[in-house]
């Protein structure tokens, strides 16, 4: 009693240790998880910044660039209006003012037409105007870009002045579009390993994507879905392209940190892991090593008894040789046999034993009649056969199984202190017969209905503590069946149940 007090006292001083040591491990990784987090957050933050000014830059670059356009319109009508007034002026001073302004145009090719047309004039184009005489064709669409601008040249006829963007417009529309590829490049693949994903304003296509896991991917199919999801992680920066017009950028924090996020949770499913199996490994070792103790304790114990009951034996062989005559003589016989039957129980522990059919009403009978003359008599032992048979063989040795019946008995009138009754109830289902052995004793704690089945626990000052283990070792492990306590207690009983194979 005192081994299995002291045994759980140290099992829950080792959970406390346990307990403590999972909790400074865990504090101290979610603090080291924490301040990477922090980190990562502020990486997040700078990165987020700096998508911001990117965006306004590139927002800024095409404000520019739009007003760039616009004044080259207005330049354009400019030369469409000096055109006109060039045709119409009387006026010297009005015709050197204009003639001087379309010769200073430079950048913006244009080309004047009649109304069929056919080229009048042009200006810094970059083809022939000898061997091209009308607008048609790839040089129609080039200057088809903006529509042109028309004026009355002479009275009654009307003339159209074409217009495209000047070389240098051109290419600073194509830094434009540059700048707008090398934003979206830069924000995709970040230095901050943050998912991220760029649609256009409706959040019905997705211009690009970068860090965006497959699973992820497949979680949510749809695009509205998938921006749904990174949105209620952070708000989406809104952006303004000119190749797109307005865009938005989502994303959501790096892979990395939601590992990290994680990572305690996991450090303690793998301890606890170890720990499991390492507690599985060292209770099969334990049972290994306390299985060898019985086996050999048992044999010993055989070969101990072997000796006096030969010699008991030898004794009674000689008493019925000189006819002798006396009452304890048949009792002494009685014994001896008992003897043999205990040498012949502990010679099977560690070893295989045979099982055949027998009859378990006829086992429980025999080992009620044996015990009825060594218990107090003030005991009444009770059989109540429900199944309703006169024989219910099943598959056991009889010699263990008796020795569990003895053990469940002995220990009752123990817990009764001689007075009481005693009762074995028979019970059968297709598969199983099911034996309930009660006693009116002082009952068993609900904490110790596991406990009491286990080598060396006992509540006696004598006793080793074996009988219940053997018994639990007998039915569980030879006879592949069950035995544990149905229900106990304090003051009124306790029913343990024993329920082994037919088959």
């Amino acid at each position: 009693m005192e081994l299995y007090a002291r045994k759980r006292r140290w099992k829950w001083l080792l959970l406390l240790a346990a307990f403590m040591i999972f909790g400074g491990t865990f504090i101290y990784t979610s603090h080291l998880v924490e301040k990477v987090r922090t980190e990562e957050q502020k990486n997040l933050r700078l990165w987020v910044d700096a998508v911001n000014r990117k965006a306004q830059m590139v927002s800024y670059t095409e404000s520019f660039f739009r007003q760039i356009k616009e004044e080259e319109r207005r330049r354009v009508e400019l030369l469409a209006g000096a055109y006109r007034r060039l045709a119409t002026s009387e006026d010297m001073a009005d015709l050197t003012f204009f003639l001087d302004m379309i010769e200073k145009n430079k950048t913006i090719p244009v080309v004047l037409t009649d109304s069929h047309r056919n080229i009048q004039g042009a200006a810094n184009v970059d083809f022939d105007l000898k061997k091209v005489k009308r607008l048609e064709g790839e040089i129609l669409e080039q200057f088809s870009k903006y529509p042109p601008i028309p004026f009355e040249y002479l009275k009654g006829r009307t003339h159209y002045l074409y217009y495209t963007d000047s070389r240098l417009f051109s290419e600073l529309q194509e830094v434009l579009n540059d700048l707008d590829r090398s934003f979206i490049d830069e924000v995709v693949v970040n230095s901050a390993s943050v998912p991220v994903l760029i649609t256009d304003s409706l959040r019905s296509r997705i211009l690009a994507q970068g860090n965006i896991d497959s699973v992820l991917l497949r979680q949510y199919p749809s695009v509205e879905a998938l921006t749904d999801f990174l949105k209620s992680e952070n708000e989406p920066i809104r952006i303004t392209l000119s190749q797109y017009g307005t865009c938005y950028v989502f994303y959501r924090d790096s892979y990395l940190l939601t590992q990290l996020r994680y990572f305690p949770f996991v450090q303690l499913g793998i301890i606890g892991l170890f720990l499991m199996v390492a507690y599985f490994l060292f209770s099969t070792a334990r049972r290994s090593e306390q299985n060898q103790v019985w086996v050999g304790m048992a044999r010993e114990t055989a070969h101990q008894l072997g000796t006096p009951m030969s010699s008991l034996m030898a004794w009674m062989e000689l008493l019925k040789m000189e006819e002798v005559q006396h009452p304890a003589i048949p009792e002494i016989e009685k014994d001896i046999r008992r003897l043999e039957t205990i040498t012949e129980r502990f010679s099977k522990i560690g070893s295989k034993p045979q099982l055949e059919n027998n009859d378990v009403l006829k086992i429980i009978n025999d080992s009620l009649e044996y015990l009825k003359t060594r218990t107090s008599r003030k005991v009444q032992y009770l059989v109540d056969n429900k199944t309703g048979k006169n024989s219910l063989p099943i598959p056991c040795n009889v010699y263990l199984l008796e020795w569990v019946i003895e053990n469940l008995i002995k220990n009752a009138v123990d817990a009764m202190g001689g007075i009481g009754t005693f009762t074995v109830v028979i019970q059968e289902d297709p598969k199983h017969i099911i034996l309930d052995f009660t006693d009116t004793g002082k009952g068993i704690p609900r904490s110790k209905h596991k406990t009491i089945f286990q080598p060396g626990y006992t509540s006696k000052k004598r006793g080793w503590g074996l009988g219940l283990s053997l018994a639990r070792r007998i039915v569980n492990d030879y006879h592949k069946g069950r035995i544990f306590v149905k229900n106990s207690q304090p003051g009124v009983g306790t029913t343990i149940r024993v329920i082994l194979k037919k088959d």
